[in-house]
C-alpha cells in the first residue's frame, strides 16, 4: 500500500533525484524486487538483437473459430501461439537453451514461460512440457496460472526457470515490440495485434489477410541471426498451416 514518506526517506529520495514534494511511495514486495533484479542483470548483460517477422494468421484464426465452436472451451490466440512456439523449438532446438558460465545447456523439453500482468507488475509463470500437451490442456494451463499469478498465488517454482518466454501485448492494440530476455531464457517472443494488411501470394495476386507481428529478441551468445531467422521460419510454418496445432 502507498505510504506517506518520512523525512528520513524522503532525504533519500532527494539524493537520488527526486524533489520532496505531494506524493507517496510503495514498498517494493518481493517479486517486484525479483523481476527488477532479474531483469537489470538481463538488459545489463545479454547482448541481445530482434529479429521480426509477419504471420499470415487467417487460416488459424479460422480453426480457432471452428474449434471453439464445437468444445467446451474458448482456446485463446495466445494459447495457439504457445503450442506452435512448442513445435517450432522442437524443429530448431538451438533456440530452447540457456548460457551458463559453465556451458550452454541444451534443454530437451520446452518450458514455455508466458507474461502475465498483476497489480505488481508482469509475472512469468511456466506451462511446462509444452510440446507434450494438447491445445485444450495448454488452455487450461494458462488460464489456471494467469488467474492465480493475478491472485498472488503462485509458488515460486511456477514463474522461476523455464526455457522461453512469449509477451503478448495485442489485445492493448500494440503491433510491435521487442522484450527483454529474462535468464535463464535465450530468448522471448513477442507478439503484437493482428490487423489487416495486403499481402502478395506466390502467384502474384493481392489480397487483404490479418497479419500479426512477431519478434524475437535473442542472447547473441547462444542464438546467431541465422538460428533465429530459421526458428522464425519454423514458426511462421505452423502458424500459417496450423492444423498440427489442434490435434
Amino acid at each position: 500500500m502507498p505510504a506517506k514518506v518520512s523525512d528520513e526517506i524522503a532525504a533519500q529520495l532527494e539524493a537520488l533525484g527526486i524533489r520532496r514534494g505531494d506524493y507517496t511511495l510503495e514498498p517494493l514486495n518481493r517479486i517486484q524486487k525479483l523481476i527488477a533484479t532479474r531483469l537489470t542483470d538481463a538488459a545489463r548483460d545479454i547482448p541481445t538483437f530482434p529479429l521480426t517477422i509477419e504471420l499470415v494468421i487467417d487460416a488459424l484464426l479460422a480453426l480457432r473459430t471452428e474449434f471453439n465452436q464445437s468444445k467446451s472451451v474458448r482456446v485463446s490466440v495466445n494459447d495457439l501461439i504457445v503450442k506452435a512456439c512448442a513445435i517450432a523449438l522442437g524443429e530448431v532446438q538451438a533456440v530452447n537453451s540457456s548460457f551458463t558460465p559453465l556451458g550452454i545447456v541444451r534443454h530437451s523439453q520446452a518450458d514455455i514461460a508466458i507474461a502475465v500482468a498483476t497489480n505488481w507488475g508482469l509475472i512469468t509463470p511456466i506451462i511446462f512440457a509444452a510440446q507434450d500437451k494438447n491445445i485444450i490442456q495448454i488452455c487450461a494451463a494458462a488460464r489456471d496460472l494467469s488467474d492465480r499469478a493475478r491472485a498472488g498465488k503462485l509458488q515460486s517454482d511456477e514463474y522461476v526457470g523455464g526455457t522461453f518466454a512469449i509477451s503478448n501485448l495485442g489485445m492493448f492494440g500494440i503491433t510491435s515490440f521487442a522484450s527483454i530476455i529474462n535468464p535463464p531464457h535465450s530468448a522471448i517472443l513477442s507478439a503484437g495485434a493482428a490487423k489487416p494488411s495486403v499481402v502478395v501470394a506466390e502467384s502474384g495476386e493481392m489480397r487483404t489477410a490479418m497479419v500479426m507481428n512477431v519478434t524475437l529478441t535473442c542472447d547473441h551468445r547462444v542464438i546467431d541471426g541465422v538460428t533465429g531467422a530459421k526458428w522464425l521460419n519454423a514458426l511462421r510454418g505452423i502458424v500459417e498451416q496450423p492444423k498440427q496445432l489442434f490435434d
